[in-house]
């Protein structure tokens, strides 16, 4: 199994439109960015997308044009969720797996299109194309909200966007001793919102479920490009 970054950044990106922080201006002289969230999960000749960003269409360019043919989402939140229309006039549009509560707030998102939803209980594993995911619930309020284990040829891999530390203890035992563990750490350590965290606090979090290596997502333009444990775009990993 391979995965793939398509996307690091939080819902405005790095660098952030109009912003002159050191941070943005090192990303637009160097020309580095981070694009919205999202993953492709390729295995078996099969590719399953991980969250569908308003940058989908470029993370699909910069990725070879793959045929895509599931998606995860995690939750509804635009930059999670709105480049699902990019599929319009380029290939089917995949059929969806999660939770009823995600699939339904994506359906009210997209009233225009009639998506195949594959309803998943949370914490029941299922299979796709070789490998076993199973969503758990995370603490994101008020949207509803799911972080995803995977599990092939005996490696766990987590990953969860958006969420706050204090997630469900069944949710942690999902979690706990990955192999590898993607986590949202929107924020400096000297910063604090309730439905994220920072990047201390999901350093925390890695070391308490023991992950054996981990990767900070969902990065604002706050956080350093350079930082240890942030994920890039354009990553590979295989499994």
């Amino acid at each position: 199994m391979r995965i793939k970054i398509l996307g690091s950044g939080d819902t405005v990106g790095t660098p952030r439109v109009g912003c002159d922080c050191d941070n943005c201006l090192e990303a637009v002289k160097t020309g580095t960015e981070r694009l919205r969230t999202s993953m492709i999960v390729s295995s078996g000749g099969k590719n399953v997308l991980i969250d569908t960003s308003p940058d989908l269409r470029r993370q699909l360019l910069n990725s070879g044009s793959p045929h895509i043919d599931a998606i995860l989402w995690t939750h509804a939140h635009y930059d999670h969720i709105a480049g699902y229309n990019e599929f319009y006039r380029v290939q089917h549009f995949p059929p969806a797996y999660g939770p009823e509560g995600i699939l339904s707030d994506v359906s009210d998102f997209f009233h225009f299109l009639k998506i195949e939803k594959n309803y998943v209980e949370p914490y029941e594993p299922f299979e796709l194309f070789g490998v076993t995911y199973t969503f758990g619930e995370v603490f994101h309020p008020p949207v509803y909200t799911c972080g995803i284990l995977m599990e092939v040829n005996g490696k766990k891999i987590g990953y969860t966007a958006d969420t706050a530390k204090n997630i469900p203890e069944r949710t942690k035992d999902l979690f706990r001793d990955c192999d590898m563990l993607f986590l949202d750490a929107l924020m400096p350590p000297d910063i604090h919102i309730g439905k994220h965290m920072n990047y201390a606090e999901a350093g925390e979090l890695a070391e308490e479920l023991g992950a054996k290596d981990y990767r900070f997502i969902h990065l604002s333009h706050r956080i350093p490009i350079k930082w240890e444990h942030t994920a890039k775009d354009g990553e590979i990993y295989n499994f």
